[in-house]
């Protein structure tokens, strides 16, 4: 029988970009069996706009739709979490409302889960588009500057370890296979949605990506998790930024993670285990770095030959970040 797809919709204020989100999904072959909506405390006419464009599309007999509408909101992570233990098929496609899928995005996602049974998270890259869906001469992996030899990795069976260096999954470009919920489940807080999803998915099984946009992303300004790559002037700026408490943010990450994944037991490669073990004793030593840059030299030094550095981060930029942020 062939694997049958929810989708899990999060709206909130949402009835400008909605109907050619739900077009583009009414168009796709074969269709979902389900469409759930979790509605994050919109004041517009968010609900309304879902049912009435899914009726003008003719599908409203063969999608079943289910409604949340949460007051007061839930949040990002909460809301998503929601919508996908909500739905009740074998795929679950996360779906943004200000988007639009491609012909075919479904069918050619599909396959892939049903030609490998160990696959349990799928996602690819986006086109970036503006609000009136014009695009932007850009794609979301050129945003986020993804390098071949990450794709590589993870097409490899390595994606675990791509992570640990920095996420590359987008919620919106995102396919997975319910059974990942019984790992995943609840989100952990410290995590957005898809970034734990993807994290769990590739330290408990296989994780992969298709390397071409299967949908708008839409880049209007409001979105509340954008993409846009940096400009060298904006990196350097962004150097010199004051550290705040963003390291020991990380460090509560990492560490949510590992308690997880040992939570998990067997179902956690000891490999994996091991290097998240890392991963939070590099994060740790990020976040008690002393405020005065010259007391940082030694240490960064150190960590960087011991080689963590370029393991768990971004390599020299993570080094320079560390060096020359104001204390």
């Amino acid at each position: 029988m062939p694997l049958q797809v929810s989708v899990a919709l999060c709206t909130r204020n949402g009835a400008r970009y909605l109907p050619e989100q739900l077009r583009s999904i009414c168009a796709q072959e074969p269709l979902p069996q389900e469409i759930v909506v979790s509605d994050d405390g919109s004041t517009d006419d968010t609900l309304a706009v879902v049912r009435e464009t899914l009726a003008q599309c003719g599908v409203a007999d063969r999608i079943a739709l289910r409604v949340f509408s949460n007051s007061p909101p839930l949040g990002v992570t909460r809301n998503f979490e929601q919508a996908v233990r909500a739905c009740s098929h074998d795929l679950i496609a996360l779906c943004d409302q200000d988007d639009v899928w491609h012909p075919g995005r479904l069918a050619r996602m599909v396959a892939q889960f049903e030609a490998r049974p160990d696959l349990l998270l799928l996602h690819t890259d986006a086109r970036l588009v503006d609000g009136d869906l014009k695009p932007l001469g850009s794609t979301l992996f050129h945003a986020l500057e993804v390098q071949p030899a990450e794709l590589e990795a993870i097409a490899r069976g390595e994606a675990f370890g791509v992570l640990l260096r920095r996420n590359l999954v987008t919620g919106a470009t995102t396919m997975f296979r319910r059974t990942l919920l019984d790992a995943a489940l609840p989100f952990s807080p410290e995590w957005v949605h898809d970034e734990w999803l993807a994290a769990v998915a590739a330290a408990t099984g296989r994780m992969d990506v298709l390397p071409e946009p299967t949908i708008d992303y839409r880049q209007h300004g409001n979105n509340q998790i954008g993409a846009r790559r940096l400009t060298l002037s904006e990196k350097v700026a962004k150097a010199f930024v004051e550290r705040g408490d963003k390291h020991v943010a990380r460090l509560r990450r990492a560490e949510a993670l590992l308690q997880r994944l040992q939570q998990l037991g067997d179902r956690v490669p000891a490999a994996w285990l091991e290097a998240q073990r890392a991963k939070v004793a590099h994060q740790r030593f990020r976040a008690g770095l002393p405020k005065a840059r010259p007391l940082r030299v030694v240490p960064i030094l150190a960590e960087a030959a011991r080689g963590r550095y370029a393991r768990f981060g971004r390599g020299g930029h993570a080094i320079a970040q560390d060096l020359l942020e104001r204390g």
